[in-house]
């Protein structure tokens, strides 16, 4: 018997089992392998209707449904799950878009557990797994602690009662009493049990029990009691009328019983329904209700009702060096602190004005935590958005003061976004919607500010979203392309090399590379546009090499956060062997700043690619750090002299000190100097007499499409090239370029 297959099984059944439901093949496969690595047993399915004959006879620990399928979508499949013997309870988590509230409501309304928004975040998939995996344990820990305590009353009922009409009192049993905490010789009347209960309930009772004893009814009422040792206790009463032969009523048989264990399994239950377990505070899903009933109030007596999303600053920066459980020391003082600004109740009262003129919808006020490090903080009535600021100062000052955790003391800051009731959505989703969008900016604006939302901002968004969602499709589609920009030797007047600059071609316009390359970076899609432009400026290097005798090398600009990938070195060479084209076709251009993130994380990276023969260059030097030691010790081959030291020469003595001192350091270093954003030639005048003798800018051409390039270099050898940055004409400058290209 082979030993690894007999345990395989059992480790395989320690692991949360996943039903992972996506039409898209490749989403499918690439959350499959990150939730594998994670602990997590994977079985696919590829339709809803798959999905619900696969679970016919098997039950997962939690199911994970893509919203949007052809078919049998998410929200049908859920519904159709819910009605399944034996998944009234397993967790369904719902994937929708990143600002689809429609199928947000839609999925709690089909019976999903909780909702995630499609990301490739997957360390946060996985922890809102195993966050639903342990409320689905507790949950089911208590719900069968609920049945099994429900049968013991149902088999050994606690104790009965008799009355007859006009016989005296009530009679209890043995048992009966026992549940009062009295003897068999003790004797229990109705005015002694009526005195048990709380002085505020005895009325209610009272009017109910005429009413019953009136209309010859049945009783069923659960009361609570004060037994002769001060233990409070809840019981349930019930009792059937009993009639003579001439249809009279003539006394009531009943039982009476304890049932305080279960109402309190019972209120456990719905708090983990609608609470969150580690702050206590209201989930989304309370909140999303009690928000509902604010605006329902809000529209009958004509006020405003304010949604605050609170987001904690730097937080993720405490939960990785203190730990996780630091983490949620920080979150639970955080609520305390939320709580403690405003006037949070854990009552619901219905109705709109109680005895006393009072607003009881008031009571709906409450801070709830929506997941993660975010909170929100409901004001069902507010007079204006001036309320509304003043109450998101109170709390970014509470927060600003120092806590305690884990031993240390931390400084914490909030960034709070705030959406009012009418003015900036008239339902929970457009409001909590927009409180983000309000948030978001108010981080952007450097953390710590309260900003109230802004349709005109919220607009801004929505268009950076559409881009967001195009540019993940640009490369599938072909639509980036790269414009060259030659770098030019003012001593032999020849282009010695080029530099390769990405542009993106969405529908036939060009989108500005400050519009799509930040957005870029902070979707990680950089990476790959990168080593795309890596393999298109070889091939190109390829193709100049066998029209026109092209030696030099292509630059291309490579971010920082590429070198975290430990195969970059293996890619790049890939490349430039599957191009055919020499390692020194291709040079690499890195920013000051960008290096200086990670040095030690770039540095050897960097030695393996000057090994395999591409050079290394310096953009924007001068623009970052002032320590210029790492200068010594890295593979470099080129300084880029930033444009905004080239914009000012000629015209200020400070920008040529600048500029002359980073050639004096180059020529130390026996590295070669390169300046861009040269458009004058005054600029380039200067330049050259400095010791700068390549130049790149607009006074020699404008980036322009690879198709062009050779036709510009006849031009300009023609002396038919324009003047470009106002001075000498081109041909002035460069008269005998590319000399051999004839």
């Amino acid at each position: 018997m082979n030993l690894g297959s007999a345990i395989a099984p059992h480790d395989h059944e320690e692991q949360p089992r996943v039903l992972l439901v996506d039409d898209d093949e490749v989403n499918l496969l690439l959350t499959s392998i990150a939730l594998r690595d994670r602990g997590f047993a994977i079985t696919e399915a590829s339709s809803g209707e798959q999905a619900l004959q696969m679970m016919a006879d098997w039950l997962p620990d939690v199911v994970v449904l893509d919203a949007v399928m052809p078919g049998l979508d998410g929200f049908a499949t859920c519904q159709e799950l819910r009605q399944m013997p034996g998944y009234e309870s397993v967790p369904v988590l719902m994937l929708t878009g990143l600002d689809d509230d429609a199928s947000i409501t839609r999925a709690y309304e089909a019976g999903a557990t909780d909702f995630f928004v499609k990301c490739t975040q997957w360390s946060l998939l996985s922890g809102r797994l195993r966050y639903l995996l342990r409320a689905s344990r507790t949950r089911h820990e208590l719900e069968r602690s609920k049945s099994k305590l429900a049968r013991a009353q149902d088999l050994a009922r606690m104790g009965s009662f008799d009355w007859r009409k006009g016989l005296g009192d009530i009679a209890f049993s043995v048992e009966g009493l026992r549940v009062f905490g009295l003897g068999a010789t003790d004797r229990l009347g109705m005015r002694d049990f009526v005195r048990m209960m709380p002085a505020e309930e005895r009325r209610g009772f009272l009017r109910i029990l005429h009413e019953v004893l009136d209309h010859g009814t049945i009783l069923c009422n659960d009361i609570q009691v004060k037994l002769t040792d001060n233990r409070l206790r809840i019981l349930h009463i019930e009792a059937e009328p009993e009639f003579n032969e001439l249809a009279n009523l003539i006394g009531y048989t009943g039982i009476v019983q304890d049932v305080t264990d279960r109402r309190v399994a019972e209120d456990k239950i719905k708090h983990l329904a609608n609470f969150d377990v580690l702050t206590g505070l209201p989930n989304r899903r309370q909140i999303f209700w009690r928000s509902e009933r604010a605006i329902e109030h809000a529209k009958r007596l004509n006020h405003c009702v304010a949604l605050l999303q609170v987001g904690l600053d730097r937080f993720k920066v405490i939960n990785e060096n203190l730990g996780h459980h630091a983490g949620d020391e920080l979150l639970i003082e955080v609520s305390r602190r939320l709580r403690g600004c405003v006037r949070h109740c854990e009552q619901i009262l219905e109705g709109s004005v109680d005895m006393n003129g009072q607003r009881v919808h008031r009571t709906l006020e409450a801070v709830g935590r929506l997941g993660a490090d975010e909170f929100v903080v409901l004001l069902p009535e507010v007079a204006n958005e001036r309320e509304a600021m003043d109450t998101a100062h109170v709390l970014l000052n509470a927060l600003r003061e120092p806590m305690m955790v884990a031993g240390q003391e931390c400084f914490i800051t909030a960034s709070v976004g705030v959406a009012l009731f009418p003015a900036h959505g008239l339902n929970v989703a457009d409001l909590l919607r927009n409180a983000d969008v309000a948030m978001d900016l108010a981080k952007s604006q450097g953390r710590n500010t309260a900003q109230l939302h802004d349709p005109q901002l919220a607009s801004k968004g929505r268009v950076r979203l559409d881009l967001d969602t195009a540019l993940h499709k640009a490369l599938e589609r072909n639509e980036l392309v790269l414009h060259y920009q030659p770098k030019i030797d003012v001593r032999t007047n020849r282009m010695v090399g080029a530099e390769a600059l990405m542009r993106w071609n969405r529908n036939g316009q060009l989108v500005p590379p400050g519009d799509f390359i930040p957005l870029a970076e902070a979707t990680g899609l950089i990476n790959q546009m990168s080593l795309w432009a890596i393999d298109e400026a070889a091939r190109q290097a390829a193709e100049w090499q066998k029209s026109f005798g092209f030696d030099a090398s292509i630059a291309v600009n490579l971010p920082s956060r590429l070198f975290e990938q430990s195969d970059l070195v293996e890619k790049i060479e890939a490349i430039l062997a599957a191009r055919g084209v020499s390692p020194r076709c291709i040079e690499l251009e890195i920013t000051e700043t960008g290096l200086m993130k990670d040095l030690q994380g770039v540095v050897p990276s960097l030695h393996r690619l000057n090994q395999l023969g591409t050079e290394i260059s310096i953009d924007d030097f001068g623009t970052g750090y002032s320590s210029l030691a790492y200068l010594t010790s890295l593979p470099i081959s080129e300084l880029k002299i930033d444009r905004s030291f080239v914009r000012d020469l000629g015209d200020t003595p400070q920008s040529s000190a600048v500029v002359s001192a980073i050639i004096a350091l180059a020529r130390a270093l026996g590295l070669r100097v390169i300046a861009e954003g040269v458009e004058k030639a005054s600029q380039m005048e200067v330049l050259y007499n400095l010791g700068c003798h390549i130049c790149q800018g607009f006074l020699y051409a404008r980036p322009m499409p690879a198709s062009q390039v050779e036709q510009w270099l006849i031009d300009t050898q023609s002396g038919l090239a324009q003047p470009l940055g106002g001075g000498a004409a081109v041909h002035d400058l460069l008269p005998k370029m590319m000399g051999a290209h004839r």
